[in-house]
């Protein structure tokens, strides 16, 4: 697509934007890929790709409960999932880089006034520690943590973040990269951009607007999704 600099917003303008963190704002897949290998190991699970693949996104008491199921211990829950996050912290740790176009749409969002939220599945330790080592964190008014509580696809997160910045639900935007996040904003009644080359069209038929990256997003691309 063309360049975006001589672009604005001329007919309407989101009233809030909503940005996931993992596989959006910034690059953290395989981190989290390995660290969920280094953290299921010692109990004997594979955790593959594949696998990966289709719980990115979802909280960790989610994820854990599907491979372990219903009866498994909530104490060994928690410390599975402790290790994880510790072992996700240290891998990010001086080098945790933004995704294409990020900056941009960061910038772009601030300099029309338009309030800004992380609305995340991760715990808020690893939050912070993403948006401090990327650099990021004074582009946004509210963080918001769906760890310990209704996880993503659920809506709670989204709802709870838009409600923060007193966005009008008709003109929310999120900005979602996974499966459970792109229905989550469908859930929530809320505007989606899906970034990402992995979604299926099943899996991305509730979103407005599918790229493969920020920096392919124009301004009409956003008024369009806000008038349909």
């Amino acid at each position: 697509m063309g360049s975006l600099s001589d672009h604005h917003f001329s007919i309407v303008k989101p009233s809030a934007i909503l940005w996931d963190l993992d596989g959006v704002l910034v690059d953290t897949a395989e981190a989290h890929y390995l660290s969920w290998v280094d953290a299921l190991l010692p109990h004997g699970v594979s955790y593959d790709r594949a696998e990966f693949n289709r719980t990115f996104g979802m909280n960790n008491h989610s994820i854990i409960r599907r491979l372990f199921g219903s009866e498994f211990p909530e104490s060994e829950l928690l410390k599975i999932s402790d290790a994880k996050e510790t072992a996700f912290r240290d891998a990010i740790r001086g080098c945790l880089p933004v995704l294409p176009g990020v900056l941009l749409w960061l910038e772009r969002f601030r300099d029309y006034s338009i309030p800004q939220a992380v609305a995340s599945s991760a715990p808020m330790e690893n939050i912070d520690a993403s948006l401090d080592e990327a650099g990021i964190r004074p582009f946004f008014q509210e963080i918001v943590s769906a760890f310990g509580k209704q996880g993503k696809p659920n809506p709670w997160v989204f709802l709870e973040s838009g409600s923060r910045l007193s966005a009008d639900p008709k003109t929310c935007i999120v900005i979602e990269d996974s499966p459970a996040g792109v229905l989550g904003a469908y859930h929530a009644g809320y505007r989606c951009i899906a970034v990402s080359t992995l979604l299926t069209p099943e899996e991305s038929k509730t979103a407005d607007l599918l790229v493969d990256r920020l920096d392919h997003v124009q301004f009409e691309d956003i008024e369009r999704i806000l008038q349909n």
